[in-house]
């Protein structure tokens, strides 16, 4: 029997269980602290305008002979 694959399906729920947890107890802390906010909202509009700003087309690379 392989034991890597449930090995590695353990270790990976682990990492989830726990990354899920530390990110419940940021936002407890979060959510007393108007300053936290504030920085958790800033940091959501930056990652959504750089996300926003990445889709278009860019014409630095682009040439007529590639298409």
């Amino acid at each position: 029997m392989n034991w890597s694959k449930p090995l590695t399906a353990l270790s990976v729920a682990l990492v989830a269980f726990v990354a899920a947890g530390g990110l419940v107890g940021l936002v407890q802390v979060a959510l007393g602290n108007v300053a936290a906010l504030a920085v958790v909202g800033l940091m959501i509009v930056v990652v959504l305008a750089l996300s926003k700003s990445g889709t278009g087309p860019n014409r630095w690379l682009s040439t007529p002979y590639w298409g």
